[in-house]
Formats: structure tokens, C-alpha cells, sequence
């Protein structure tokens, strides 16, 4: 078991110590479960009030910080106590699933395959002709990745994904279980013949690097040319991106959200849960789409959107306020 003096896991958070505790840490746990030797955090005022009922012996908290840690209990105080209570996971973390081999004898590795040095691939894995495979990157079980296919340095890719034929997924990027990638985008049209006629998807997707893809996540193929998400992109479990979408830079996109095609995010975009986007949109550089709203035209840099259909948040706000009063009045 991993146990830490506040010392120690001050030096990795660079905070400031405010009080005494003199035990061990053995484990970061949430502020109501917390037992006397764990370590929680307090990052936002209004949990302030909570900590009396903590049993925890140690929080990190945000240097506001309105209370004292009170007898034989501490605070470290840091600038950004999310922040550092990231830092302290990482030194609590257990160690990933080991391999006892670097390649499992049921994998299937074409012979045309290029795989790196360090690289790790598990039970039942198919790695198809000409695919290249980076340094030290890391294949769980049951991961398909076909023809042509690239992937850099140090990626980490969950059981059960899939990476579809002439895509690419950059350095130090996760794909987590059964996310799909560069499957055929959505693409049909009325025919007198056959009712609806499948439109050849012949593009593929390109994934920058230190990218994270969730659980059941899909990010489609282009029709042409490439769907393309841009380093430090980190999408959540359950999205949809649909064909032809372009990903700037450290965009966001949290669970059950979706990109119709030919959608387009500019640099830092944060997309909400179950929000939805219509084709062929364009939203700027900042721009915020609050959790379930529905955008159907281009969004300028730096706005924030509520809504279904989508307005500025103020806006939004003045209507929702509006209909209250209706409803109290009827």
C-alpha cells in the first residue's frame, strides 16, 4: 500500500502547509468518506462547511480558504486545488494491467506491420498489412487496427477498439474501450432503385497528439478528405463526431454530445453534455455550448450558448426567467 507524509505530497503539489499532521496518508478519498488518514480536497468555498464533518486528516484547498484545519488536522493551501488534487492521484495510482510478453501469442501481426520498440499488444489483437505502430505504445486485448493504419509513441489503447483502415492517431494520445474510429460516416440519398443509396465514405480520420477518446466513442470517416480532432482534444464516453469534422486544439466535448458532419471547432471549444450541433456549423475559438443545447448556426469566438435552439447564455437566461413568471401567473 502507497503511504505519503504531508511533506512529501506537499513537495509534489508545491503548496504551503497550514496546521499539523503527523501520520501517514495512505489514500485520497471525497470529503464526506474521508477517514483520518486520507487526504481530500476542498476546491470550491460553498464545500467550505463540510470539512467540520470530515473525518479526513489533510484537504488540499484553494489558498481563499475561509476555515482553519482545526487540531491535529492540516491544510495544504495551493493555488488550484483541482489541479493539485491531480497531482496527487497520480502519486496514488496503482500500476496499469501488466503483460507477461510484449506480443501475445494470439495476437495476429500482419508481416508487412511495423511495430515499434517497447511496444505492448495483448491477447486477440489484429494488426493489418502496413499498419506502423510507434515506440513503447501499449495494445490491450481484443484492439483491431487495419490496413495502413499509424499510431505514434506512447499511445495507450484500451480493449476493444477499433481503429478502421488508413487512419491516424498521433503520440501519447488514449483510446479507451470499444471507442470506434474512422467507421463510414452517414451517408445516404433518395434512388428510385434501391430506395436509399449508400455514399462511398473514402477519406479516413486523423487523431493529433495527447488525444482522449472515451468509452463507445465514435468519430467517423470522412466522405472525403479527413474528420480531423487536433492535439490536447479530450472527448468524453458516448459522442458522436460526425464525417468531415474539424477539431482545433484542446477542445472539449463531455458524455452524449454530437457533431453532425462537416462540423467545424475552432481552438479551446468546450461542447456540453448531450449537446448537438448541426452540419456544416462553424464555432470559434472559446466558444462555450451549455450541457443540452441544440446549435443550428456559426458561433463567434468566445461566446457562450444555452439552449434549444441555442442562444447567448444571458438571452437564454432573460426567456427561461421570463417563462417562470408566465407559468407562476397561469
Amino acid at each position: 500500500m502507497k503511504a505519503y507524509t504531508i511533506s512529501e505530497i506537499n513537495n509534489a503539489v508545491n503548496g504551503e502547509i497550514v496546521g499539523d499532521f503527523a501520520a501517514h496518508i495512505t489514500a485520497p478519498e471525497q470529503l464526506e468518506l474521508a477517514k483520518s488518514n486520507e487526504i481530500t480536497f476542498i476546491g470550491n468555498k460553498k464545500y467550505e462547511k463540510l470539512w467540520a464533518q470530515s473525518q479526513a486528516g489533510v484537504a488540499i484547498v484553494n489558498e481563499d480558504i475561509g476555515i482553519e484545519p482545526g487540531e491535529k488536522r492540516a491544510f495544504i493551501k495551493v493555488k488550484n486545488a483541482d489541479l493539485a488534487m491531480s497531482q496527487v492521484l497520480e502519486l496514488f495510482a496503482p500500476p496499469a494491467p501488466l503483460f507477461d510478453e510484449l506480443i501475445h501469442p494470439s495476437a495476429v501481426v500482419h508481416a508487412t506491420a511495423m511495430i515499434g520498440e517497447g511496444t505492448q499488444i495483448g491477447a486477440n489483437c489484429y494488426i493489418g498489412p502496413q499498419a506502423q505502430i510507434g515506440k513503447n505504445t501499449t495494445i490491450y486485448a481484443n484492439v483491431t487496427i487495419l490496413d495502413e493504419c499509424t499510431i505514434g509513441n506512447g499511445t495507450v489503447i484500451w480493449p476493444g477498439a477499433v481503429i478502421r483502415e488508413r487512419c491516424h492517431i498521433g503520440s501519447y494520445s488514449i483510446i479507451h474501450p470499444n471507442a470506434s474510429i474512422g467507421a463510414d460516416g452517414f451517408g445516404f440519398r433518395p434512388c428510385p432503385e434501391r430506395g436509399l443509396a449508400k455514399i462511398p465514405q473514402i477519406g479516413n480520420v486523423i487523431i493529433g497528439n495527447a488525444v482522449e477518446i472515451g468509452a463507445n466513442s465514435c468519430i467517423d470517416r470522412g466522405k472525403f478528405s479527413s474528420t480531423i480532432i487536433g492535439d490536447g482534444c479530450k472527448i468524453d464516453n458516448l459522442v458522436q463526431i460526425g464525417h468531415n469534422c474539424k477539431l482545433g486544439h484542446f477542445c472539449i466535448m463531455a458524455g452524449n454530445s454530437g457533431l453532425a458532419g462537416s462540423v467545424t471547432l475552432g481552438n479551446g471549444v468546450i461542447i456540453g453534455g448531450s449537446a448537438s450541433i448541426k452540419d456544416h456549423v462553424t464555432i470559434g475559438d472559446g466558444a462555450i455550448v451549455g450541457a443540452g443545447s441544440g446549435v443550428t448556426a456559426d458561433i463567434p469566438a468566445g461566446k457562450t450558448m444555452l439552449g434549444y435552439p441555442a442562444v447567448e447564455a444571458r438571452d437564454a437566461l432573460k426567456q427561461w426567467a421570463v417563462l417562470k413568471r408566465l407559468v407562476k401567473q397561469g
